[in-house]
């Protein structure tokens, strides 16, 4: 209702927000009383049908509630337009709302089980003093109330009934065709855990239970985890200020399903009159609706397990520009290895336009490319030119990779990391490696005979003659020069750790909530970002620099620039911890891993998410773009690696091979090869141009998302190379496509 948003936007507070949902909702239901289902929605319309005419009474009485709380906040056009649309007199509300006023309410936080006068309805809405805050919550003003959010569970039937309710949808699924049997077998995950909690929540803990030890075996095994935290929610005061509970309530659980199978689901309820499970259906599951053949088994496997069932696909429609940004055009020249190359055989090799080529590789604007000015980006210094000058000439020596030409590849072993190594990152140009410890500490090394120095100090600068050529030299004290740097300032294990593109920043994010802008001319610590409550997992500079992104514990990933201590943008959506963030290769999205397994695409220019990725059976811990920006890459402890189109959203491959967790990945300069890194201490190569080759794609495929995975993952396997006893925590690709990778030796 819009004139209950714009009436309140000004002066109410956070509680308002919530009653204004209920308005809508209670406004909706009330329309059409008396309807026990509602009529089949169109595809990807969330499933909204109305009570039955039982609730009446409590419907009318909470609408009541409402109009007085608006009427207490002197909302009186939000009141008079909410009356009007419910259908009441004026003279039925002065009436009503003078009774309420003189009734004993309920205690704030107390929940009545149906029915009850209009205060303690009142209380239910608002009142939020008697709930405990959560353990992991997110900030104040995106924390739902507890009371709220558990009051729907007050609503219940015969506590006897649940297992035959249960047992009858279960037989019935078992009995239909084939066909439709995978896709109405996804009711029985979401069903189960709010009919449990229903149970739990009005103390038949006997019952529920039962229902548990009855039942919890025949769910999917991803989703093993979760219901071992659902067993020991076994009394209602363990509900209170629980975060998976909170999860559970305020997300709608997406189902995908056909026409056909949906039809059938509501007619088998319509004909049992299963209100009970038609009612969690309707106000828990989103019904996301396609018109075609239903799914198969294995096609819903691979885009189920996450927190909150499968990506809408409506949110995965959004127009996103992947391609690259037009390279700024950099003049070339000559080496003197190159002039002598061209006059030994006596005519020119005309080596010259083949850099040219590589160097301006997106002279011609990509039509899938944002505009230049799409967001702001730092204007190039002389010093990022001639870092594109060598980029340029590095890449003409490029090896080209491919299933007969693999890379070579270089361990680089932390031993005696007593410390605990907790993340590593090298500079774009390999020169540098730094990690992050579990005591607090950042160290960097420099993996060239080049050694790390200081700036001189004011006095000596002062001294400097600035007008020389070699003033970025003079400006270095020897004195100081030495193979590594040790940084401190954090007061907890840093987890997060990368290196600006011009090598002159280092950011660390660490449990104790800050992320640090480090200095690599001077070894000190520059700013101090302090936006999260809670531990930062990671944190990335941009391609472009200037820009970084940072995720933790609070489900927030935050926007920042360099110059300013308060973010820029707050991407907010993840239901559990963001575990890792990677940027777009064009700067313009944010992709960000989760622990509610799934993967979200931010735009940052809006802030708004335009990609959900489900699919991963376990929290994700490691992200990758291809150097194009059309695919990602996207591993996690379930130890599969998922490729993704970022253009239909859709996924597009599968790779399995690593028994453990996957913590770092990476594309080679060129796209051609995919390297894995795990926690079974093998690195993996795997032939990614033959995945995305392999892809057909069709506008039925992108519409329905019936994508059919190939189990060819031996065949993209192109080599598993062991660790002697080191987890691969990072990889990286040079400019000439040399395998870089880095872990701490377990011994």
């Amino acid at each position: 209702m819009a004139a209950v948003q714009g009436g309140m936007a000004d002066d109410v507070d956070i509680k308002d927000i919530k009653t204004e949902q209920l308005v809508d909702t209670v406004v909706n239901n009330s329309a059409n009383d008396g309807m026990v289902l509602s009529a089949s929605p169109g595809p990807g319309v969330s499933v909204e049908s109305n009570k039955p005419a039982t609730g009446a009474l409590e419907e009318k009485q909470t609408l009541l509630a409402i109009l007085q709380f608006l009427q207490k906040n002197q909302l009186s056009e939000s009141v008079d337009i909410l009356r009007r649309e419910a259908g009441l007199s004026q003279d039925l509300f002065d009436v009503k709302s003078g009774d309420a006023s003189s009734g004993s309410g309920a205690a704030p936080g107390k929940v009545e089980g149906g029915g009850g006068d209009a205060n303690s309805l009142l209380n239910r809405v608002t009142s939020s003093s008697g709930a405990q805050a959560p353990v992991k919550a997110p900030p104040a003003e995106d924390q739902p109330d507890v009371s709220v959010v558990l009051s729907a569970y007050s609503q219940q039937g015969d506590p006897a009934l649940y297992e035959v309710y249960y047992s009858g949808l279960k037989k019935f699924i078992e009995t239909v065709l084939d066909c439709h049997r995978a896709e109405l077998s996804q009711v029985f995950y979401p069903l189960f855990v709010h009919m449990y909690l229903e149970l739990v929540y009005n103390n038949h803990e006997n019952v529920a239970k039962a229902f548990f030890d009855k039942f919890s075996g025949d769910q999917e095994c991803y989703y093993r985890e979760d219901l071992q935290v659902l067993s020991g929610l076994t009394k209602k005061e363990h509900m209170r200020g629980n975060e998976t509970l909170l999860d559970f309530r305020t997300s709608k659980f997406v189902l995908r399903i056909s026409r056909d199978s949906y039809q059938l689901l509501k007619r088998h309820l319509q004909e049992r009159q299963n209100n009970q499970i038609w009612n969690i259906i309707q106000e828990h599951l989103y019904i996301d609706i396609f018109d075609g053949m239903p799914r198969t088994k294995s096609q819903i496997d691979a885009m189920s397990g996450s927190l909150a069932g499968e990506g809408k696909r409506e949110a995965n429609k959004a127009k996103v520009y992947y391609g690259l940004l037009k390279e700024p055009e950099i003049e070339l020249p000559l080496d003197d290895e190159d002039e002598e190359a061209e006059n030994e055989e006596g005519r020119p090799k005309k080596k010259k336009p083949k850099k040219d080529s590589i160097g301006s590789k997106s002279k011609k604007q990509d039509p899938n490319a944002p505009s230049q000015t799409r967001i702001p980006l730092p204007e190039l210094k002389d010093s990022d030119k001639l870092d594109k000058i060598m980029y340029m000439k590095e890449a003409t020596k490029r090896i080209r990779l491919g299933p007969d030409n693999l890379p070579s590849i270089c361990f680089y072993s932390f031993l005696n990391a007593y410390q605990g190594i907790t993340a590593v990152d090298f500079t774009d140009d390999s020169s540098l490696i730094a990690g992050g410890f579990a005591d607090s500490s950042v160290r960097v090394w420099s993996v060239t005979p080049k050694k790390l120095r200081k700036v001189k100090s004011a006095a000596d600068l002062n001294l400097i003659d600035k007008e020389s050529d070699d003033v970025l030299e003079r400006i270095m004290d020897e004195k100081t020069a030495s193979e590594s740097k040790l940084l401190y300032g954090h007061c907890g294990p840093v987890y997060g750790i990368s290196f600006s593109p011009d090598r002159n920043y280092l950011l660390s994010s660490s449990e104790d909530g800050t992320v640090r802008l480090w200095s690599l001319q001077t070894f000190t610590c520059l700013v101090g970002y302090k936006g999260h409550n809670y531990p930062v997992w990671d944190t990335q500079f941009s391609p472009h620099g200037y820009y970084f992104v940072s995720g933790g514990h609070d489900r927030v990933a935050r926007l920042w620039v360099t110059d300013h201590y308060q973010p820029l943008r707050m991407f907010a959506g993840h239901l559990a911890d963001i575990t890792c963030t990677r940027f777009h290769p064009n700067s313009n999205y944010v992709a960000t891993g989760s622990s509610d397994r799934t993967i979200r695409l931010w735009d940052v220019l809006n802030g708004n998410c335009v990609r959900i990725f489900s699919g991963h059976k376990g929290p994700i811990h490691a992200l990758s773009f291809s150097p194009n920006g059309k695919f990602l890459a996207s591993g996690a402890t379930d130890g599969r690696v998922l490729l993704w189109d970022i253009g239909h959203g859709l996924m597009i491959g599968e790779l399995k091979g690593h028994t453990d967790t996957i913590y770092s990945l990476k594309f080679s300069r060129d796209g051609e090869i995919l390297a894995s890194g795990s926690m079974d201490n093998t690195v993996r190569l795997w032939d990614a141009m033959k995945a995305f080759d392999d892809l057909e794609m069709d506008d039925f495929t992108a519409t329905t998302g019936h994508i059919h995975l190939q189990d060819n993952s031996q065949e993209l396997l192109l080599g598993c190379y062991m660790t002697k006893s080191s987890p691969v925590l990072h990889l990286h690709f040079t400019r000439r496509n040399l395998l870089l990778a880095a872990g701490g030796y377990n011994p």
